[in-house]
């Protein structure tokens, strides 16, 4: 029924609401971007790639080239499955990296990003199961989570999934009625942690999703932007069932803003994740695909990719030399060997939720760890860095802004508990005192 305010009838929508809206939620991440609205605001928030590094001058030309020579087709719908061309260098690409495709294996997506909800559309009912690790990537939570999945979360060191803890409780979980349907992996420099999975533990994991018969969600956006060591394979270039499905995108190596992605899988799978789309969005953004086509075929991709490294690979670097001039001792962060992302970790004494809103206060921002776990009881005492879009100099000041910040916690939570044990010994003296008399 509607609400009768001051005279005035008023809809009471939420009623209306499905119940797997009521456990929506926004991104904080998405939240926190508002915060580059804000002068001299320096973010370390997002995980955005760097405009500078977009091929703004070649994307013209190409934008300008196809419109002259195919304008209605580059302007018209698409197939679902993508653009023919480019689902073929894709397959192409793929192969180079050890994952035995075709055209027909590739479904080209509104950004990678997109995988997640079809996955879960066509393999979660409510209540199923999802293995991630702990930490993990924000939107698997939150677009899983649109599915009304569980999570069972998997702690991670530097080798990325605990591969013991992970095989320990999938034996546990095995024996339930409703065993896990998808492990969602990111392998490549995870986002939030950047850790990287080695070779072994891919093949391991491979095993064991025979062994328990569950669906990987392989997620490598981040896999072109090495900067140390030697590229490992994927965890997809090791399945011979059908059982992974391997998904990256052109966002990260040449404009976030085109939209596009792909998706590598067996056919059957396949075959779900396009009716699944065909009522998502019909087809992926055709210009946009058109454009990534050309890209690949003038050979511009690999010069980019090498070009955005070397830009990326020059901006940790000044964030890690940031961490150890600015930061205190008791202060923990995993050294990445790629990506876009440092993790960080506090003393068990600072919230990052508290020194976040005091960071705000000297115009630097970070994601709160928390916010990358299932159960937000977890992840308080760390935060989230991205090094991929700030200017070289805000990298360096945002840093020192941000080690003050940190300084003056640490120095002001221990007058605080200096304070507490002085009091305490007060009051004990007190006590004997009072009874001597």
């Amino acid at each position: 029924m509607p609400d009768e305010r001051d005279g005035e009838m008023t809809l009471n929508v939420t009623r209306h609401f499905s119940e797997r809206s009521k456990g929506m939620r926004a991104s904080e991440v998405r939240e926190l971007l508002k915060l580059l609205q804000v002068p001299d605001m320096i973010s370390f928030a997002g995980g955005f790639p760097n405009p500078e590094t977009f091929p703004a001058e070649i994307i013209r030309e190409i934008v300008n080239d196809v419109l002259k020579k195919d304008g209605g087709q580059a302007l018209q719908y698409g197939i679902t499955e993508g653009y023919a061309p480019l689902r073929e260098c894709v397959a192409e690409r793929m192969r180079k990296k050890s994952i035995e495709a075709d055209k027909e294996n590739v479904l080209i997506v509104s950004g990678s990003q997109q995988v997640i909800d079809l996955m879960g559309k066509i393999f979660i009912d409510p209540g199923d199961t999802v293995v991630i690790s702990a930490p993990t990537y924000l939107t698997a939570l939150t677009g899983f989570g649109s599915w009304q999945a569980t999570f069972e979360s998997i702690p991670i060191d530097a080798n990325n999934m605990r591969m013991d803890i992970f095989e320990d409780r999938m034996k546990r979980l095995a024996k339930r009625s409703n065993p896990p349907e998808i492990v969602y992996a990111l392998p490549n420099f995870q986002n939030p942690a950047g850790v990287t999975m080695p070779e072994k533990n891919r093949k391991r994991l491979v095993d064991l999703a025979s062994d328990y018969d569950f669906i990987i969600l392989e997620d490598d956006p981040y896999g072109e932007l090495r900067y140390v060591g030697e590229h490992v394979k994927p965890i997809k270039s090791f399945d011979d069932e059908g059982r992974v499905v391997y998904c990256s995108t052109f966002s990260k190596v040449m404009a976030p803003g085109l939209r596009v992605g792909w998706v590598v899988a067996d056919p059957e799978i396949l075959k779900k994740l396009i009716i699944s789309k065909q009522s998502a969005d019909v087809c992926t953004n055709v210009l946009g695909q058109r454009i990534a086509h050309e890209y690949v075929v003038r050979g511009q991709i690999d010069p980019q990719i090498e070009k955005i490294k070397k830009a990326y690979k020059r901006k940790m670097e000044l964030m890690l030399q940031g961490m150890d001039e600015f930061m205190p001792e008791g202060i923990k962060w995993i050294r990445p060997e790629g990506g876009m992302f440092l993790w960080v970790e506090l003393p068990e004494s600072i919230e990052s939720d508290e020194l976040l809103k005091k960071a705000l206060k000297k115009r630097v921002a970070f994601v709160t760890g928390k916010a990358f776990y299932a159960d937000p009881r977890d992840g308080l005492h760390t935060m989230r860095l991205n090094f991929t879009h700030p200017a070289d100099d805000m990298i360096t000041e945002g840093m020192r802004r941000l080690g003050s910040v940190v300084n003056q916690e640490i120095v002001s939570k221990w007058d605080r508990s200096k304070e507490s044990e002085d009091r305490k010994i007060e009051d004990a003296l007190k006590g004997s005192l009072i009874g001597k008399s």
